[in-house]
């Protein structure tokens, strides 16, 4: 044993890298942190810069919705009642409503919700997607301790959940809001932001691939937002399985209102809790692998997969259950909203009439509803051709680029599905809204209305498919900030343009402005026939490109 551990000694002399690295787990972490900020120098800022753009629009927008008490008392009944209380929360402070408390009733809720994203994505970035790529692998190697790429992608989570609060509370108060209640949005946002941090933190532990890591942390998400949603349908201010919930402990601070500081406490405790729990469950594994076994898969793949329409089929099926579910949910939801608007139509500010349609309120609410939908199938289409870069950057597409399939067949059967779910996700959304909506009102057309009218969107979200599969053939690397700011354009034209009285040429550039807006309007065949067209020409031109250049493959 003696002589063993001499010549152990002897080789950590003879190997200066050895010889002066130091034994603590969190080694390194400094240098791993800065580089985390540096890789993240576009997307963090984008994020938190997200964050501040909605508390701007809330703080321009809502003076305009309601600019008087009793205004914004006609739009309060929107969120009290129980669907209201669903989709938005508690509501807290209705009775006397203020535009501070109208936000905090009102639109809280997505702000926790891409604060709790923001942390999913960046903690599975810069943790088990490492492990997955290899790259954690070749860090490990140098001077940096077993804890240390964990402890650095907390840090960045802590770092860029601070900045959020700082940005998030200083809008509140450049908006006029109470300060005492902005600083209570602020710590909302930045501590439901570290306990998802933490709960993505330990799920990484548990899933030996990336989108595992990220769908546990999501599922907790979602069922956190269904226990908040079900109970705070109960009563206004929330009932007891409202108090099971993440994001029911920051909607129960009741900012503007209360202001209570208790409830973010328990977000605290969870966020500390978590991430002990994470670094125990780090010391369980080994570096790249799980702590769930990995589900095994058929010895055989089907006949389908050796075609590259079977491929694509199967590889869009997650992105298509993911922002298809989500779709329809919020679209059967919004539907069953219907009553409640029709019957606080007539008290409603005449801009929000305006927005409906005043003379037509429950069409015009549809044809809204149609273009809410039509966004969220472009954001899909946006991801899905994403996931097909994926797969050259992961090297895969080499392997079937080193078959018989042609690269046009490869990424066309790809784009083909894309399109073709993204056609089927507006028409089961189109039907079901309407059906809600029908079910709520008693006014059968409503189901059919609903379907033409997200039937008609269908070539626009074919036109940023096309955009997309151009800049994948000729710009690759412009696909996810041009696609994603395409996204961000026609959710701003969609929703904000006419109430900050955007100039037409802006509203133009989205393709969903063109279209006519069933069911108010008629279907116009001439702007479907040309976004069809545009849509056809960038997937043409995309497939030419992708021909031309080289195949990204693992680096």
């Amino acid at each position: 044993m003696g002589t063993t551990t001499t010549r152990h000694r002897q080789d950590r002399a003879a190997d200066p890298v050895l010889e002066d690295r130091p034994d603590r787990p969190t080694t390194g972490t400094g240098t791993l942190v800065r580089l985390m900020l540096r890789r993240d120098r576009i997307k963090l800022p984008a994020w938190v810069g997200g964050l501040g753009l909605f508390m701007v629009y809330l703080g321009a927008a809502l003076p305009q919705l309601a600019p008087t008490e009793t205004d914004l008392a006609a739009v309060t009944p929107m969120v009290q009642q129980p669907v209201g209380r669903l989709f938005t929360g508690p509501a807290y402070g209705m009775e006397d409503p203020t535009h501070a408390s109208f936000f905090a009733a009102g639109y809280l809720l997505y702000l926790l919700l891409l604060a709790a994203l923001m942390n999913i994505m960046l903690v599975t970035r810069h943790t088990r997607l490492e492990e997955q790529s290899g790259r954690s692998e070749l860090v490990r190697a140098d001077v940096v301790g077993r804890q240390a790429p964990l402890t650095a992608a907390l840090v960045v989570a802590v770092v860029t959940n601070l900045l959020a609060a700082v940005v998030v509370g200083a809008l509140a108060v450049a908006n006029g809001w109470p300060v005492a209640g902005s600083v209570v949005v602020a710590s909302a946002v930045a501590l439901v932001g570290l306990a998802f941090a933490g709960i993505t933190a330990a799920a990484a532990q548990l899933s030996a691939y990336s989108r595992g890591a990220a769908g546990l942390a999501g599922l907790v998400l979602g069922a956190a937002f269904a226990l908040r949603a079900l109970g705070d349908m109960v009563a206004v201010g929330g009932s007891a399985l409202s108090w099971t919930s993440p994001l029911g402990w920051a909607a129960q601070s009741a900012p503007y209102v209360l202001d209570r500081w208790a409830p973010l406490l328990l977000l605290l405790a969870l966020a500390a809790a978590t991430t002990v729990l994470a670094y125990a469950l780090q010391g369980r594994r080994d570096l790249g692998a799980g702590l769930l076994p990995p589900r095994r898969g058929h010895e055989r793949g089907g006949p389908s997969l050796g075609t590259p329409w079977g491929l694509a089929l199967r590889l869009q099926r997650g992105p298509l259950l993911a922002w298809g579910s989500a779709a329809v949910f919020l679209g059967v939801i919004d539907g069953a909203f219907t009553q409640v608007m029709l019957d606080s139509a007539d008290a409603l500010p005449a801009e929000m009439q305006a927005m409906f349609g005043a003379e037509q309120m429950t069409l015009g609410y549809i044809a809204f509803l149609s273009v809410f939908s039509a966004m969220l199938a472009s954001a899909y289409v946006v991801y899905a051709v994403q996931s097909l870069r994926a797969e050259e950057a992961a090297g895969r597409a080499e392997l079937v680029l080193a078959t018989p399939t042609s690269r046009a067949a490869w990424a066309g059967a790809h784009l083909a599905v894309v399109a073709l779910w993204a056609a089927l996700i507006m028409l089961v959304t189109g039907f079901l809204t309407g059906a809600a909506a029908a079910a709520v009102t008693g006014d059968e057309s409503l189901t059919w209305d609903s379907t033409l009218a997200h039937l008609n969107l269908v070539p626009a979200v074919l036109a940023v498919l096309g955009l997309v599969a151009l800049l994948h053939g000729w710009a690759p690397v412009l696909l996810a900030p041009v696609g994603w700011a395409m996204v961000g354009l026609v959710v701003f034209a969609g929703t904000f343009a006419a109430l900050l009285d955007v100039p037409q040429a802006v509203v133009d550039l989205s393709p969903l402005s063109h279209p006519a807006q069933v069911p108010v309007e008629a279907v116009e065949l001439t702007p479907l026939l040309v976004l069809l067209g545009l849509a056809a020409l960038g997937v043409g031109l995309g497939l030419v490109g992708l021909r031309r250049r080289e195949v990204a493959g693992r680096s």
